[in-house]
C-alpha cells in the first residue's frame, strides 16, 4: 500500500466526526468547481430534467408534498459532465482516504441535485430506511448565491442528541459550504426557504442489509 499523506481538511472532518457526528467544512470544493455545479444544475433544470422528490426509497415511494417540497435530479457517476466528474474525483479522493485511515468499509455512493423552490421545506427526518441500512454519511453542499442571507430561510436543522435532551445546531446553506453528518443517528429538517435554494446531496454507503 502506497504511504498515505495526511490531509488537514480530511482530519478535521473526521475529528468532528468522532466528537460530534457532524462537521461543517467550508471550501471543500474550489469556488470555480461550485459555480460550475451550480450552472450545470440550473441548466438541467431550466430543461426540465428534475422530478418532484418522494419519500421512502424505492420499496416504498411516494410523493408527500406536506413532507418536502424539493425537485431532483440523480447523478449518474459512468455519464457525467465535466463538472460532475470533477465533483466525483474530488468525493472519491476522500472516500478511500476515510476507508485506509478509518476502515469505514464504504463501497458506493449515490448524489443527486436538488432544487428547493420558495416556499418549499424538508420536516425532521431521519437519512437511513428500516429495510436498508447502508447509508453511512449523509453530505450536502450548497450551490447558492454568494450572498444567501438568514432572512432567506433555507437553515438545515440538525437535532443533536445531548445530555438526556438535545440541541438544534441551524446551519445556513452558505454557497460552497458542505455538511457531513451520520445517516443513521442525526435527525434533520430544512427550513421553509423564501427563494430558491439549490444543493448537490447524497450519501456514502457500506453494503449493510437491504430488506424485502
Amino acid at each position: 500500500m502506497d504511504e498515505l499523506q495526511l490531509n488537514p481538511l480530511y482530519e478535521k472532518v473526521i475529528s468532528d466526526l468522532l466528537e460530534k457526528q457532524y462537521s461543517v467544512v467550508e471550501n471543500f470544493f474550489p469556488l470555480e468547481e461550485v459555480l460550475e455545479l451550480r450552472q450545470s444544475l440550473l441548466t438541467k433544470y431550466d430543461d426540465d430534467q428534475f422530478k418532484k422528490s418522494a419519500i421512502g426509497n424505492w420499496t416504498n415511494e411516494q410523493v408527500m408534498k406536506a413532507v418536502r417540497g424539493d425537485f431532483i435530479f440523480w447523478l449518474d457517476e459512468a455519464n457525467c459532465n465535466a463538472a460532475e466528474t470533477r465533483f466525483f474525483s474530488r468525493l472519491n479522493d476522500f472516500v478511500d482516504y476515510l476507508n485506509r485511515t478509518c476502515f469505514m468499509g464504504i463501497t458506493e455512493q449515490e448524489f443527486h441535485y436538488a432544487l428547493y423552490p420558495e416556499g418549499t421545506f424538508y420536516k425532521r427526518h431521519l437519512d437511513t430506511f428500516q429495510n436498508d441500512s447502508r447509508r453511512r454519511l449523509s453530505i450536502v453542499c450548497y450551490l447558492n448565491e454568494e450572498d444567501w442571507q438568514p432572512e432567506y430561510g433555507g437553515e438545515l436543522a440538525i437535532y443533536i442528541p445531548e445530555n438526556g435532551t438535545e440541541r438544534i445546531e441551524n446551519i445556513y446553506p452558505v454557497q460552497g459550504r458542505m455538511v457531513i453528518f451520520e445517516s443513521s443517528v442525526l435527525e434533520h429538517e430544512v427550513k421553509p426557504v423564501k427563494q430558491e435554494r439549490l444543493s448537490i446531496t447524497g450519501w456514502l454507503k457500506t453494503r449493510g442489509e437491504v430488506i424485502f
